[in-house]
Protein backbone atom coordinates (compact mmCIF):
# COMPACT_ATOMS: atom_id res chain seq x y z
CA UNK A 1 0.00 0.00 0.00
CA UNK A 2 1.22 3.80 0.75
CA UNK A 3 1.33 6.68 2.70
CA UNK A 4 -0.28 9.33 0.26
CA UNK A 5 -1.21 12.81 2.03
CA UNK A 6 -2.83 15.95 0.75
CA UNK A 7 -2.21 19.57 2.56
CA UNK A 8 -3.94 23.05 1.77
CA UNK A 9 -1.91 25.84 4.20
CA UNK A 10 -1.66 29.31 3.50
CA UNK A 11 -1.76 29.79 -0.01
CA UNK A 12 -0.29 26.60 -1.44
CA UNK A 13 -1.15 22.97 -1.22
CA UNK A 14 1.32 20.10 -1.34
CA UNK A 15 0.57 16.15 -2.50
CA UNK A 16 3.52 13.66 -1.10
CA UNK A 17 3.62 10.25 -1.42
CA UNK A 18 6.44 7.38 -0.02
CA UNK A 19 7.88 5.41 -2.23
CA UNK A 20 7.85 1.78 -1.45
CA UNK A 21 5.97 -0.55 -3.72
CA UNK A 22 5.14 -4.04 -2.01
CA UNK A 23 3.78 -8.12 -3.41
CA UNK A 24 3.05 -9.84 -0.21
CA UNK A 25 5.80 -10.19 1.94
CA UNK A 26 8.20 -8.62 -0.83
CA UNK A 27 9.41 -5.09 -0.98
CA UNK A 28 10.57 -3.30 -4.31
CA UNK A 29 12.45 -0.29 -2.70
CA UNK A 30 13.08 2.52 -4.36
CA UNK A 31 16.50 2.20 -4.37
CA UNK A 32 15.40 -0.50 -7.38
CA UNK A 33 12.33 1.21 -8.72
CA UNK A 34 13.31 3.51 -11.46
CA UNK A 35 9.47 4.51 -11.38
CA UNK A 36 8.81 5.21 -7.75
CA UNK A 37 6.87 8.12 -7.65
CA UNK A 38 2.94 7.21 -6.97
CA UNK A 39 1.77 10.71 -8.27
CA UNK A 40 0.94 11.47 -11.63
CA UNK A 41 0.60 14.79 -13.09
CA UNK A 42 -2.01 16.07 -15.52
CA UNK A 43 -1.73 19.78 -16.95
CA UNK A 44 -1.84 21.18 -13.19
CA UNK A 45 -3.09 18.35 -11.14
CA UNK A 46 -1.42 16.16 -9.37
CA UNK A 47 -2.99 12.97 -8.57
CA UNK A 48 -1.74 10.67 -5.86
CA UNK A 49 -2.67 6.58 -6.25
CA UNK A 50 -3.18 3.94 -3.82
CA UNK A 51 -3.94 0.81 -4.31
CA UNK A 52 -2.88 -1.48 -6.99
CA UNK A 53 0.53 -0.82 -8.54
CA UNK A 54 -1.91 -0.88 -11.87
CA UNK A 55 -3.56 1.96 -11.43
CA UNK A 56 -0.55 4.01 -11.92
CA UNK A 57 0.27 2.80 -15.30
CA UNK A 58 -3.21 2.83 -16.49
CA UNK A 59 -3.95 6.46 -15.33
CA UNK A 60 -1.34 7.54 -16.80
CA UNK A 61 -2.18 6.08 -20.38
CA UNK A 62 -5.82 7.71 -19.33
CA UNK A 63 -4.20 10.62 -19.16
CA UNK A 64 -2.11 10.88 -22.29
CA UNK A 65 -5.30 9.61 -24.18
CA UNK A 66 -7.56 11.88 -22.13
CA UNK A 67 -7.05 15.53 -22.73
CA UNK A 68 -10.42 16.90 -21.66
CA UNK A 69 -10.62 15.22 -18.47
CA UNK A 70 -11.39 17.95 -15.52
CA UNK A 71 -9.68 18.16 -11.72
CA UNK A 72 -10.42 21.59 -11.18
CA UNK A 73 -14.07 20.73 -8.52
CA UNK A 74 -15.19 18.34 -6.83
CA UNK A 75 -18.61 17.84 -9.34
CA UNK A 76 -16.00 18.22 -12.29
CA UNK A 77 -13.66 15.04 -10.55
CA UNK A 78 -16.76 13.56 -10.04
CA UNK A 79 -18.26 13.96 -13.60
CA UNK A 80 -13.92 12.65 -14.91
CA UNK A 81 -14.30 9.48 -12.49
CA UNK A 82 -18.07 8.65 -13.87
CA UNK A 83 -16.95 9.02 -17.61
CA UNK A 84 -13.70 6.85 -16.71
CA UNK A 85 -15.33 4.18 -15.33
CA UNK A 86 -16.63 2.55 -18.25
CA UNK A 87 -13.16 2.63 -19.81
CA UNK A 88 -11.88 1.17 -17.00
CA UNK A 89 -13.86 -1.45 -17.66
CA UNK A 90 -13.82 -2.29 -21.13
CA UNK A 91 -10.18 -1.18 -21.90
CA UNK A 92 -8.24 -1.50 -19.02
CA UNK A 93 -10.14 -4.68 -17.80
CA UNK A 94 -11.15 -3.65 -14.43
CA UNK A 95 -13.43 -5.63 -12.34
CA UNK A 96 -15.36 -3.67 -10.50
CA UNK A 97 -16.96 -6.22 -8.00
CA UNK A 98 -16.21 -5.65 -4.12
CA UNK A 99 -18.92 -6.59 -1.72
CA UNK A 100 -22.21 -8.01 -2.87
CA UNK A 101 -24.39 -5.51 -1.10
CA UNK A 102 -22.32 -2.59 -2.85
CA UNK A 103 -24.55 0.11 -4.29
CA UNK A 104 -22.55 1.05 -6.83
CA UNK A 105 -19.76 -0.73 -9.02
CA UNK A 106 -16.26 -0.03 -7.85
CA UNK A 107 -13.29 1.61 -9.35
CA UNK A 108 -11.07 0.00 -7.60
CA UNK A 109 -9.04 3.28 -7.02
CA UNK A 110 -8.15 6.23 -4.16
CA UNK A 111 -6.46 8.96 -4.85
CA UNK A 112 -5.56 12.16 -3.88
CA UNK A 113 -5.96 14.94 -5.69
CA UNK A 114 -4.16 18.85 -5.39
CA UNK A 115 -4.25 21.55 -7.51
CA UNK A 116 -4.28 25.52 -7.77
CA UNK A 117 -8.22 25.14 -6.39
CA UNK A 118 -7.54 22.80 -3.54
CA UNK A 119 -6.86 19.34 -2.61
CA UNK A 120 -9.64 16.33 -2.79
CA UNK A 121 -9.78 12.68 -2.33
CA UNK A 122 -11.94 10.13 -4.58
CA UNK A 123 -13.03 6.51 -3.48
CA UNK A 124 -13.86 3.51 -4.83
CA UNK A 125 -17.71 4.21 -5.21
CA UNK A 126 -16.35 7.27 -6.99
CA UNK A 127 -17.37 9.13 -3.33
CA UNK A 128 -15.38 12.89 -4.05
CA UNK A 129 -14.32 15.01 -1.22
CA UNK A 130 -12.73 18.53 -0.61
CA UNK A 131 -10.58 18.93 2.35
CA UNK A 132 -10.07 22.20 3.73
CA UNK A 133 -6.72 21.35 5.94
CA UNK A 134 -5.58 17.81 5.26
CA UNK A 135 -6.05 14.20 4.66
CA UNK A 136 -4.24 11.06 3.99
CA UNK A 137 -5.11 7.89 1.77
CA UNK A 138 -3.16 4.58 1.50
CA UNK A 139 -2.05 1.64 4.84
CA UNK A 140 0.35 4.89 6.68
CA UNK A 141 -3.02 7.09 6.58
CA UNK A 142 -3.65 6.78 10.26
CA UNK A 143 -0.33 7.55 11.47
CA UNK A 144 -0.35 10.05 8.54
CA UNK A 145 -3.36 11.82 9.67
CA UNK A 146 -1.98 11.71 13.63
CA UNK A 147 1.06 13.33 12.66
CA UNK A 148 -0.78 16.36 10.28
CA UNK A 149 -3.23 17.09 13.28
CA UNK A 150 -0.30 17.46 15.91
CA UNK A 151 1.51 19.50 13.65
CA UNK A 152 -0.54 21.09 11.25
CA UNK A 153 -1.12 24.01 13.62
CA UNK A 154 2.97 24.57 14.10
CA UNK A 155 4.05 24.01 10.67
CA UNK A 156 4.41 27.06 8.89
CA UNK A 157 4.06 25.65 5.13
CA UNK A 158 1.74 23.04 3.48
CA UNK A 159 5.33 21.26 1.80
CA UNK A 160 6.13 21.06 5.79
CA UNK A 161 2.77 19.50 7.23
CA UNK A 162 3.09 17.33 4.08
CA UNK A 163 6.84 15.97 4.61
CA UNK A 164 5.56 15.50 8.56
CA UNK A 165 2.48 13.21 7.52
CA UNK A 166 4.72 10.86 5.49
CA UNK A 167 7.97 10.38 7.21
CA UNK A 168 5.56 9.39 10.26
CA UNK A 169 3.51 6.69 8.07
CA UNK A 170 7.02 5.54 6.77
CA UNK A 171 8.37 5.23 10.57
CA UNK A 172 4.77 2.87 11.43
CA UNK A 173 3.53 1.81 8.39
CA UNK A 174 5.18 -1.68 7.46
CA UNK A 175 4.16 -0.45 3.60
CA UNK A 176 5.47 2.70 3.15
CA UNK A 177 9.11 3.57 3.02
CA UNK A 178 11.52 6.77 1.85
CA UNK A 179 12.40 8.63 -0.13
CA UNK A 180 9.02 10.61 -0.19
CA UNK A 181 7.96 12.61 -3.58
CA UNK A 182 6.66 15.71 -2.83
CA UNK A 183 5.11 18.62 -4.81
CA UNK A 184 3.45 22.05 -4.16
CA UNK A 185 1.92 24.94 -6.13
CA UNK A 186 0.16 27.73 -5.28
CA UNK A 187 -3.74 27.95 -4.63
CA UNK A 188 -5.49 30.31 -7.21
CA UNK A 189 -6.37 33.60 -5.90
CA UNK A 190 -10.99 33.44 -6.25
Amino acid sequence: MTTLVVVRKGDSVAIAADSLTTFGDTKLAAVHDRTFDKIVRHRDTYIGLCGSAAHQLVFQSLLAKHADLDFSHKAAIFETFRKLHPILKEQHYLNPKEEEDDPYESTQITALIANGNGIFGVFSMREVFEYTQFWAAGSGREFALGAMQARYGHLRTAEAVARAGVEVGAIFDKNSALPMTLYTMPLATR
